[in-house]
């Protein structure tokens, strides 16, 4: 039975992160006494007690013990199929049954079949009756009669057995029973599961409806892959879940037939029909109180129907009815498998994928391309108001809109319904599909930052010595009117918490409480603004934590945690300073330049001092006109024994400087090689005289020096040449 609560535990604790947090409404199971609500099967060769043995090898025939046990009634139909090893009945079997007050069907391609039961066996199938001594002790019954066992398995509500023939001379020589026997490779049962538990309740008669199938993980069965056969009366869409726990390890197959639910799947999955890829589910709590409560947390009231079954190879379930929970009904007839529709394959998808997300006041649809590809040809997708269209690129639809907009229905149990409208083309022809769905509101604290008083575009900066806008919102149904914000305040690294509400008043002069917009019933709204300034001296954060709890009078409360990236003006963004590699690099650089600027420039001054020192021994140069520079080299004139440096310049040249008035002299030391150091030139318009050591020297046209009416020197291009004089010692 259902017995109610309070309904914001088991949230409180999912958001404290214990792992197996309670139901909403406390919830213990009970067995179901009326008709379940499903039908579940499963494959297994695991028996309740069993063995093996190698003792009928020496006998004539080799001997299989059954016992079957029950327990319900009505007792349903046993079918048992004999298969022989290879075809081979050369080796005659027999077969002892022990099922009272059951009907059994027994198959057999063995002819010299023995039958021994104490079940009503169909008209065509003949056996002999167990004897009185048999109901004691069965066991020894059969050694006495049979002198060895080949097998024995004990099952408990089987549906079918299937039963392999054959003998193992490496078995043991004795069958001793042992508890949850293998029996595998002579055995493999179809059992039904008839341990159905539930919590009903006539209050929430009408509410969604989970069933849980969990799966006990056995390591001594390699079973990787699950198939499971579901079938259903009706589509109702979203008003049912199936949740399927199982080891992490393995695979569900579904092979739906007529049915539109929601899913909560452990490990991967694929739908056979369907042609899709394994998707990934969720990891899902192992434990009974965990699955309950999440399926309350998926808005779930009712626990229709909780299985506990070991790892099987098979699954079948049918979901019947909900009326089946009030008054029992007819065995269902389950329609035959089909090829899905679109409107069917449409619907189990999207409500396979549960592409929708919702806040306390906005829904968000992603759905991936490629997730609508065994659909085909899905050119647009609109809510129930088709003006609300899916944004798509090239990988994804997506539609983001206000609960309160788009035809979106918000109902009571935190569920928004609305249609997803799916536009197929095939062709020229475009036709609609609609699907159905029902968004759950979670019931917890949403905190959003705002730039402005309008709060309508949220961001995740807060900016030093700047105005910001608070909100804090949460949907609740119940003791809404209860609902406090306790306290806000602003965490960052290395400085102290900034407090700033506490019991919906502010609490610091920077903080001031604004007026709550109108809050609908099951919707509570606070807002406040607060300015962030950080004292004098201290450093500004990268980031900060804004924290906000509410609650109830009963103590349950509910937190959550908004992180934003502080911002600074006086800051350029994203400065984190130079590293020890980049200043070590900027160091050797500029070392490098220095030395090269170094050298550069002592080499010049080694190849250019001469010239400011008067020259070399012996050494001839050119040296550069008075004017204009010339791309020509300069010819040079040969020393002139005892005369000393000698500079002519013929007044013709192009580069003769007309300006040239005054005298120039050119000084270097007086020295035994040099013994007229000096050299001076004058010039005026259409001569020049050379006065070399005090004696003046008239000058030709030709560029000649004229000694005594004599040429004592000849260039051979008129133009300036000055052999280098000769340095002193």
């Amino acid at each position: 039975m259902c017995r109610r609560s309070s309904p914001l535990l088991p949230l409180l604790l999912a958001l404290l992160g214990r792992p197996d947090p309670a139901p909403a409404e406390h919830c213990d199971l009970q067995p179901v006494t009326a008709e379940p609500p499903i039908t579940l099967t499963y494959t297994t060769s695991t028996v309740l007690r069993g063995c093996v043995s190698s003792s009928s090898t020496h006998t004539e025939h080799e001997v299989h013990v059954l016992s079957i046990q029950w327990s319900k009634t009505p007792v349903p139909m046993l079918n048992v199929s004999i298969i022989p090893r290879a075809d081979d009945c050369t080796r005659q079997a027999v077969l002892i049954l022990q099922c009272p007050q059951c009907s059994a069907s027994i198959t057999s391609p063995c002819q010299d079949l023995l039958i021994r039961t104490d079940a009503c066996l169909s008209p065509k199938v003949q056996g002999t009756e167990l004897p009185e001594a048999a109901k004691g002790d069965l066991l020894d019954w059969v050694r006495n009669t049979y002198r060895g066992i080949t097998s024995y398995s004990e099952l408990k509500d089987p549906q079918r057995i299937h039963l392999h023939l054959g003998e193992n001379s490496s078995s043991p020589l004795n069958c001793v029973p042992q508890k949850d026997f293998d029996a595998t490779p002579h055995l493999e049962a179809e059992v039904l599961f008839r341990e159905v538990k539930g919590c009903t309740s006539s209050s929430v008669y009408n509410a969604r409806a989970a069933h849980i199938v969990h799966l006990l993980h056995k390591p001594s069965l390699p079973i990787t892959e699950v198939n499971l056969t579901l079938s259903c009366l009706e589509q109702k869409p979203n008003n049912q879940i199936l949740v399927l726990q199982g080891p992490a390890n393995i695979t569900w197959l579904l092979m739906l037939n007529n049915c539109s639910l929601n899913f909560l799947i452990s490990g991967t999955y694929r739908i056979l029909h369907i042609p899709m890829g394994p998707q990934k589910g969720e990891l899902l709590p192992d434990t009974e109180q965990g699955l309950i409560a999440k399926a309350f947390e998926k808005n779930y009231s009712i626990i229709a129907s909780y299985s506990v079954i070991p790892i099987s190879p098979h699954i079948t379930l049918k979901i019947h009815e909900r009326e089946v929970l009030r008054k029992p009904s007819k065995p269902p007839t389950v329609p035959t498998s089909s090829a899905p529709s679109p409107e069917l394959m449409s619907s189990t998808l999207l409500l396979m994928l549960s592409p929708w997300k919702c806040t306390d006041d906005t829904m968000e649809i992603v759905i991936a391309r490629s997730h609508l590809e065994p659909i085909k040809d899905v050119v647009n997708i609109t809510l129930r108001d088709i003006s609300c269209q899916a944004e798509k690129n090239a990988t994804h639809f997506m539609l983001h809109t206000l609960l309160s907009g788009c035809g979106t229905l918000v109902e009571s149990h935190g569920r928004a319904k609305n249609e997803l409208i799916l536009s197929l083309s095939k062709g020229s022809v475009l036709r609609s599909v609609r699907v159905a769905f029902q968004c759950s509101i979670p019931r917890e604290l949403f905190l959003r930052l705002f730039p402005t008083a309008d709060f309508k575009a949220p961001q995740t900066e807060l900016e030093v010595n700047k105005e910001v806008f608070v909100q804090a919102s949460m949907h609740l149904e119940d003791y809404l009117a209860d609902l406090q914000l306790k306290e806000c305040y602003l965490m960052a690294h290395g400085m102290e918490p900034m407090l700033l509400v506490q019991g919906n008043k502010a609490k610091s002069s920077s903080v001031a409480m604004l007026e709550e917009p109108p809050s609908n019933w099951t919707r509570k709204v606070w807002r406040f603004r607060f300015t962030y300034t950080i004292p004098e001296g201290r450093h500004v954060p990268f980031s900060a934590t804004l924290k906000c709890k509410a609650g109830l009078q009963n103590n349950t409360i509910f937190e959550k945690v908004l992180e934003v990236k502080v911002k600074d003006v006086w800051r350029p963004p994203n400065n984190q300073g130079l590293g020890l590699s980049a200043v070590l690099g900027i160091t050797f650089g500029a070392f490098l330049i220095g030395a090269l600027l170094t050298a550069g420039l002592w080499y010049i001054y080694s190849h250019t001092r001469e010239y400011l020192s008067g020259g070399v021994r012996g050494a001839h140069t050119h040296v550069p006109l008075l004017g204009k520079p010339s791309s020509s080299p300069l010819p040079t004139l040969p020393h002139v024994p005892g005369r000393g440096a000698v500079m002519l310049l013929s007044p013709r040249h192009p580069f003769w400087p007309r300006h040239l008035m005054s005298v120039s002299q050119l000084q270097s030391p007086r020295s035994p090689q040099n013994p007229s150091p000096s050299l001076i030139l004058s010039g005026a318009g259409r001569g020049c005289r050379a006065v070399l050591a005090g004696e003046h020297e008239p000058c030709a046209r030709d560029g000649s020096l004229i000694r005594a009416g004599k040429v004592t020197s000849r260039m051979s291009h008129p133009l300036l040449a000055l052999p280098k004089p000769v340095r002193s010692p």
